[in-house]
């Protein structure tokens, strides 16, 4: 039997196969120029594409691509064969370093905000060598950013690498001041959390819903669903098991280092959870787990849905995204420590975090928005819409005690002082998780809960990467001039507490009162997509991304143009297959068990008066003005359709979609989800709840 240690990421151009194919004058300096982010030498590019090229096709590959991460959320590839034509009629292997290092595609055809017409094509990628190559299925995958000839980014990794380097850039800074000299680079790192359904193909294949846009657009609440909460963390079944060890396999080949999986809360709910990584790397995995999730769920008959709400009235499939930093010395900076030293350091950054959370709070929401989240937020475990953070009860008890100057409750009962005076160590877990909470503190890292199963985590990631880059900022700013360290470290702490308390919540996100409170405390409330979009372009958002270099101006604003026109786009398609599965399914079919009905009654009552009909008459009585509803309902949707050509503009158009569009799907589906609960199975034209989430 073969170990996993023998054969994890032997799909990947790691760091050992360079060393053992690379001279080392060539690998030195290959490293060299990624940790100082210098253009790589022709001559050891073409090295490194030559040591790459032998070691693909020893691995079976006969092609290779730039991978890249366009803004549709997936990612996307273009196959080159490794073949030249050679003098004698045959082919020659071969991959050059400027084939490496930058390609070519059409960027007009991608989504671009506006930046790209269809006459202007030419688009570029470019390696990330901070992120390895790897094989998958036969071809050389060479991790790239995208942008287009004009240079703007038009992917979702740029602007992620540009986070990086705002926050390592800041966060030096701060830890200069602190004696750390030893430290020369800071990393944020990612484990996202992956929520996932398995259903059966072939069920599958009977609803146009799920086909078209990934979730059930009717289905009625079947007779059990997840309120014996029997299936979270239950025994995992065979078929699914099954599934699970070629997703981990796969997976492992690949480098990615998938640590737990288990059943989540809902019926044919499951999650996959890696040990984390550098955010751009984890990034990448987390694309490559959800394209390799849906290939293996086909070779099992299965196809995993990762829709943010496939079913309505279970849980929701998230994405929980946990976010640390750390230097290269190996020192977690949200790791609260032992000695005074690293507390005044820990709490600095922790602080970090409060006010960047509290001050874009808004930017978080947003990078989270879609109309798939929208459904998703604010019920069965998800957080709700307002950006809210959890610390737990003692380290808000100690935030508490340096604000007000008072002694905190241990035995020694001292006044914290911080950087001046001994603080308590902060031990891990010493206090409860909360699912409620969008933004949790957990021991050593934060926890963004807000994120959609299928959304990509470099939007997040981005946004905290330069939220909490520009306050590191000003703490340099303000600590790199002040005469008494020290004092002005606690002074400096002290503020920050005091002015961003009002984003620390640690009780129940679901509670009305809670809503009400968060009011008070002049907290956002963006329920949904089109209420959050707009607040991208506020001026003090747009300051933050082009000052610290992550977004253009110009990135920004087609990047608001993407986001609402996906959103407008994804509601369009909800809408007219709704239309369709109505007029030529659901109609047809209540229709003729009408018929039935009728005729069966008619039947009896010419049979024998004495007959009773009281089942088929008082069926269709309900039948019949619930019929004429849903006709009603998908009329009225099919005119509301038409009409949103009228709107003008993207976020008008948004707007008219979630006013006047989203109300006429719920009551459609209101009347053809009670009409599901009358109809016998054998004419309903569909699965129902019960057969997609307990058949496999």
């Amino acid at each position: 039997m073969q170990l996993v240690s023998d054969y994890f990421g032997c799909m990947v151009f790691d760091d050992s196969v360079m060393k053992s194919m690379l001279s080392e004058d060539d690998y030195n300096t290959l490293k060299r120029t990624v940790k100082d982010g210098r253009s790589l030498k022709l001559s050891v590019a073409n090295a490194v594409a030559s040591a790459m090229k032998d070691w693909a096709i020893a691995h079976g590959a006969t092609h290779f691509t730039h991978w890249f991460q366009p803004m549709t959320g997936i990612t996307a590839e273009k196959h080159d064969s490794f073949i030249s034509p050679a003098k004698d009629g045959k082919v020659i292997m071969e991959f050059s370093g400027k084939e490496l290092v930058k390609g070519e595609t059409d960027a007009s055809s991608f989504p671009s905000g506006g930046l790209r017409a269809t006459f202007e094509a030419r688009g570029y990628t470019a390696w990330d060598a901070t992120s390895y190559a790897f094989i998958k299925d036969k071809v050389l995958c060479i991790p790239t950013a995208f942008c287009s000839y004009s240079g703007d980014a038009l992917d979702k990794k740029t602007p992620l690498l540009r986070s990086m380097e705002a926050i390592n850039r800041q966060a030096m800074r701060v830890l200069k001041l602190f004696g750390n000299e030893d430290v020369t680079s800071v990393k944020t790192t990612v484990g996202p959390e992956q929520e996932y359904f398995l259903i059966d193909k072939e069920l599958f294949k009977k609803r146009k819903d799920l086909v078209y846009t990934g979730r059930t657009l009717f289905g009625a609440e079947p007779p059990k669903s997840q309120e014996l909460e029997g299936h979270y963390y239950g025994v995992i079944k065979p078929r699914v098991q099954a599934f699970m060890n070629d997703l981990n396999e796969e997976l492992w080949k690949l480098g990615v280092l998938a640590k737990t999986e288990h059943n989540e809360a809902a019926p044919a709910q499951h999650e996959l959870a890696p040990i984390f990584a550098t955010t751009n790397i984890a990034a990448d995995h987390n694309q490559l787990t959800m394209e390799i999730m849906q290939k293996i769920a086909k070779k099992h008959d299965m196809v995993c849905l990762l829709h943010e709400k496939p079913f309505q009235g279970v849980n929701g499939s998230g994405k929980h995204n946990n976010w640390s930093i750390s230097t290269n010395t190996g020192v977690n900076l949200l790791e609260p420590g032992d000695t005074p030293a690293e507390n005044a350091q820990f709490l600095l950054f922790l602080c970090a975090v409060l006010k960047a959370v509290d001050e874009y709070q808004d930017l978080l929401r947003i990078s989270v928005a879609s109309a798939g989240n929208d459904h998703r937020l604010g019920a069965h475990e998800a957080p709700p819409a307002v950006v809210s953070i959890f610390l737990g009860a003692e380290l808000t008890e100690i935030l508490e005690s340096i604000e007000k100057d008072i002694p905190y409750d241990t035995k020694e009962k001292e006044l914290l002082r911080v950087g001046v005076h001994t603080l308590p160590k902060f031990p891990k877990d010493t206090t409860d998780r909360n699912r409620t909470s969008p933004f949790a503190f957990t021991g050593n890292k934060f926890e963004f809960r807000m994120l959609g199963s299928s959304a990509s985590v470099s939007d997040p990631n981005t946004t905290i990467n330069t939220a909490v880059a520009e306050v590191l900022k000003q703490f340099a700013d303000e600590l790199e001039t002040a005469e008494n360290f020290e004092l002005a470290l606690h002074n400096l702490i002290k503020r920050v507490i005091t002015e961003h308390k009002r984003i620390v919540f640690n009780g129940n996100g679901y509670d009305d009162r809670w809503l009400a409170e968060a009011e008070n405390r002049g907290l956002h409330n963006l329920k949904t997509t089109p209420d959050a979009l707009p607040h991208f372009l506020d001026e003090k958002n747009i300051a933050l991304f082009t000052e610290h270099k992550v977004y253009t101006e110009r990135e920004m604003r087609s990047r608001l143009e993407i986001l609402l026109q996906s959103y407008c786009n994804l509601i369009n398609i909800e809408g007219k297959t709704m239309v369709e599965m109505t007029r030529k399914e659901i109609l047809p079919a209540v229709s003729e068990y009408s018929r039935l009905l009728s005729n069966t009654a008619l039947s009896k009552t010419s049979l024998c008066a004495e007959l009773d009909c009281s089942y088929e008459k008082e069926t269709l009585a309900e039948i019949s003005p619930l019929t004429a509803k849903a006709y009603e309902a998908v009329k009225t949707l099919e005119q509301a359709l038409s009409n949103a050509n009228k709107a003008d503009g993207a976020q008008k158009l948004s707007v008219y979609y979630k006013d006047e569009v989203l109300p006429v799907m719920a009551k459609l589906r209101e009347a053809v989800d009670r009409l599901e609960q009358l109809v016998s199975e054998d004419f309903w034209p569909m699965p129902t709840y019960g057969d997609l989430l307990f058949t496999i």
